[in-house]
């Protein structure tokens, strides 16, 4: 009987999980419904937060854009990962989608999922966005809480220009972590 290392039990379950995504989640091959399964799960999305939260439809009607990222799929064991995929509105048109991709190491254990949107408040936070190949969360954003939803005002759009909305978690994830996520336009 062989031995089993940990790095030989991490690869093997790093490949099963690609493989298992490629089909599932990742996996937009032409004449796919992607595009239209993205679509309606950003409109229920949106209907859920503006319902649920009416400050959010106000902080809506003035940013410049919002990127909605309907489904999140996080995990992590030691090592952890996230994956989403979402859309870009101008003014309410359908303009791109992207992915959202999130790597973290520390200790962590479980899994869960959530959406999140991105409201662009000034047009140079939508233009810079758009113009990078993979623009990567940092300390430019400032993350809103789900009680914030109902109360956030003018104030916080002047001086915030990408605001961060994480709601509708599910599941359970416990630890700590140094992560960062980057978006990526992508085809369906």
């Amino acid at each position: 009987m062989t031995d089993f290392s940990r790095r030989g039990f991490l690869a093997l379950t790093g490949v099963g999980l690609v493989s298992a995504c490629q089909n599932t989640v990742i996996g937009n091959g032409v004449g796919s419904n992607g595009g239209a399964q993205i679509d309606a799960r950003v409109r229920e999305t949106q209907a859920y937060l503006f319902g649920k939260f009416p400050g959010t439809q106000q902080l809506a009607n003035r940013s410049s854009g919002i990127l909605t990222m309907p489904l999140v799929t996080e995990a992590g064991f030691g090592f952890g990962g996230a994956y989403g995929r979402g859309v870009l509105e101008i003014k309410g048109a359908k303009v791109d989608y992207y992915s959202a991709t999130k790597a973290s190491i520390g200790f962590q254990i479980g899994a869960q999922q959530y959406a999140h949107m991105l409201f662009f408040t000034t047009d140079q936070a939508l233009q810079d966005f758009r113009r990078s190949p993979g623009w990567a969360a940092s300390a430019d954003i400032r993350y809103a809480t789900p009680d914030e939803g109902g109360s956030i005002g003018k104030e916080t759009t002047e001086l915030d220009p990408v605001i961060a909305f994480v709601f509708g978690q599910q599941g359970l994830m416990a630890g700590a972590t140094l992560s960062g996520v980057k978006y990526t336009r992508i085809i369906v």
